[in-house]
């Protein structure tokens, strides 16, 4: 197994709304060769794929969220639903991971949001994404890990 650190910063500053600094880091060293299918097909290894991953994240706060204006009445059934709904699909892909999700909502208010993850695991097969969201009215941001069973 190799094992190697996996920092992911994400940046959400108010005088660059446009602008959301989302930092991988990862040691990309030895990592099987990508067949056209699922990335490590053709070494029996299945790899997380961010692409696809963030893209279903991405559906599943849209699902939840959809066009409403921020309320703080309504968060805790946000988060609930935006994490429920991303396990149940990373779930339905039949991979073998282990998920984590973790999603955060903020009103915007002119504060800047900062996260940061941390993971030591084997890059040769785990992996994680994070996807950033915002409309005028708010903040979402939803990392997912995945570790290979």
């Amino acid at each position: 197994m190799r094992s190697a650190c996996c920092v992911i910063i994400t940046a959400c500053i108010p005088e660059t709304l446009s602008v959301c600094l989302s930092v991988t880091s990862t040691e990309k060293a030895g990592h099987p060769p990508e067949s056209p299918g699922y990335p490590g097909e053709s070494t029996g290894k299945v790899l997380f794929n961010t692409d696809e991953n963030s893209a279903l994240v991405k559906e599943c706060i849209e699902g939840v969220i959809g066009g409403a204006d921020y309320d703080h009445s309504k968060v805790n059934q946000w988060t609930a639903g935006i994490v429920e709904n991303s396990l149940t699909h990373l779930v339905k892909q039949g991979r073998a991971f282990k998920f984590i999700v973790n999603c955060a909502i903020m009103q915007k208010s002119g504060a800047g949001l900062h996260t940061a993850n941390s993971c030591y695991w084997d890059t040769t097969t785990d992996g994680s994404c994070t996807v950033r969201w915002e409309n005028r009215t708010m903040y979402c941001v939803v990392s997912v890990f995945a570790v290979a069973l």
